[in-house]
């Protein structure tokens, strides 16, 4: 049967009329809550509750389903929960209880919430927000969250995002999509919310779920992770499998974990990556998974010795800003390579925009194709089914204001021409004479920059990189630090982002101002 949004897309639907008085009650009731002990805790806190049964998985998916009922009204980063989530949660409680061997592995009883476009064969939708993949039924799982299953994780529910992953319409704003509505930072309410991977963010910022899953094909874990105060972790290109996934390109598309520790990113990581044979990337990208998983590189002092580059090309205020970070990792040794440069970034960036806007618009298409072809059932088929759709329904979508120009430039792709060939060979003569030559000619584990200066070329490149909350501006918005390395050095970035996460420990829950 084809999943249901029934009640629990309810949670997400207020009238705009209630709305200014909701959020007024709302802010009030959040100022003088008292702070359950669930909130802020980690992997690590619950798994010890659990061991002495000072808590129950049970208790924890009532505790989160809890506050999403108050919170998400206003946050909107939660499009559906799990009708199951309760039975699943029993099902862990018993298993510990009879002290069955997976009750040991890390997110075993744990709740977790997926990115909307990650595909679960159960009660629940998945639909990349969007109206026109509404009642759609898949295959099997995403191979990510028969991982996660595997590892004993509760899967709580779908987090919001931009609709389509952000690769619908050109001018719509970050965090909106026709199912949820505008989804809103919990720090500063009025605030960007950043990324496709939005409600990720929103929602394991808020302690409405313990951990979560995004996916990034340029940004969309890296950014919202940053502007929401998460650590996010953007693995390798094919370190996770794709398959399950809606698509936008897959030579740039990464499912990684959003947490509010480095920890418990890792943690998820362990239970995700891994060879699948449904998507072949993972193939080349399993050699880079190190023999017993990357919790071992959870060290406290895991700056030390470390050669990073610090880029503050475009941002003028970097010294302000990170000025104190810097002195914070030469004090933890890192070896610090200052004031690096990426010759012409202006020039360069733009060229690489370019170019893979070119190609993701032709490679768009035919993925999207075969992951609609695939469905068991669904009411469209194709690109061209989705365009129709939402110029049929567009009060529905409630999206004429935006359109479906990226909708409609893919479409009217004719596969990989020489065009797109050639925009292929520019990225990937980019990936190897900017990004890789500065990580070599500098003999660096990893390089340092704020806001989102080179996100596009880990993008386009498949590198890696993690976001590790660094700060709050004048008016509360958080922003994060990122690290960036050549593929497969998550073990040297984990030790980098540790450390310095350790060092800092700058994180606070959201204020809701």
């Amino acid at each position: 049967m084809a999943a249901q949004d029934s009640s629990s897309s309810s949670l997400i639907s207020i009238s705009h009329s209630l709305y200014s008085s909701l959020l007024l009650i709302l802010v009030a009731v959040l100022s003088s809550t008292h702070a359950s002990p669930i909130k802020e805790a980690t992997i690590h806190d619950l798994k010890l509750a659990f061991n002495q049964n000072q808590l129950t998985s049970r208790k924890l998916v009532e505790f989160y389903l809890r506050e999403i009922r108050r919170l998400n009204p206003l946050l909107r980063g939660v499009i559906e929960v799990n009708p199951d989530a309760l039975y699943e949660a029993d099902k862990a409680d018993e298993e510990r209880k009879a002290k069955a061997e997976r009750s040991k592995l890390d997110l075993h009883g744990i709740p977790i919430l997926l990115k909307d476009n990650i595909a679960t064969k159960d009660k629940m939708n998945t639909t990349a927000g969007s109206f026109a993949l509404l009642g759609s039924v898949v295959p099997r799982d995403a191979f990510v969250v028969t991982k996660l299953r595997n590892a004993g994780a509760i899967i709580l529910g779908k987090a919001s995002l931009s609709e389509w992953a952000h690769y619908r319409a050109s001018g719509a704003p970050s965090g909106w999509c026709g199912r949820s509505g505008q989804g809103k930072n919990p720090y500063v309410l009025s605030a960007h919310t950043c990324g496709s991977s939005s409600g990720s963010a929103i929602s394991v910022a808020a302690n409405m779920a313990a951990v979560s899953l995004g996916t990034e094909t340029d940004g969309s874990i890296l950014c919202p992770s940053s502007f929401n105060s998460v650590v996010g972790i953007k693995p390798t290109v094919g370190l996770t499998s794709r398959d399950g996934v809606i698509p936008i390109t897959p030579r740039q598309d990464t499912v990684g974990p959003m947490t509010r520790s480095v920890a418990d990113a890792v943690y998820v990581l362990d239970a995700i990556v891994g060879f699948d044979h449904n998507d072949e990337a993972t193939a080349k990208a399993s050699k880079y998974i190190p023999y017993g998983g990357y919790k071992q590189f959870l060290k406290p002092h895991g700056l030390k010795g470390k050669r990073l580059g610090i880029l503050r090309n475009r941002d003028s205020t970097f010294t302000k800003t990170f000025g104190p970070h810097i002195q914070t990792l030469r004090r933890q040794g890192a070896v610090l390579m200052d004031n690096l440069e990426i010759a012409n970034i202006d020039v360069t960036l733009n060229n690489a925009s370019s170019a893979e806007s070119l190609a993701t618009a032709a490679e768009f298409k035919l993925a999207l194709n075969t992951y609609l072809k695939g469905l068991v059932v669904s009411p469209v088929r194709s690109l061209a089914d989705v365009i129709a759709f939402n110029k049929k329904f567009s009060k529905l979508e409630k999206t004429a204001e935006y359109g479906q120009d990226l909708f409609e430039t893919a479409e009217a792709t004719n596969g990989i021409d020489k065009n797109v060939k050639a925009a292929l060979l520019n990225l990937a003569n980019t990936s190897k004479n900017v990004f890789e030559k500065l990580m070599r000619v500098n003999k660096l584990d990893a390089v340092v920059f704020p806001g989102l200066d080179i996100v596009l070329l880990l993008a386009v490149g498949g590198f890696p990189g993690i976001n590790v909350p660094a700060g709050y501006d004048s008016n509360g918005q958080p922003f994060g630090i990122n690290f960036g390395g050549l593929k497969g050095t998550e073990p040297k970035l984990i030790e980098i982002a540790y450390g310095f996460e350790q060092a800092t420990k700058i994180r606070k829950p959201p204020s809701f101002k």
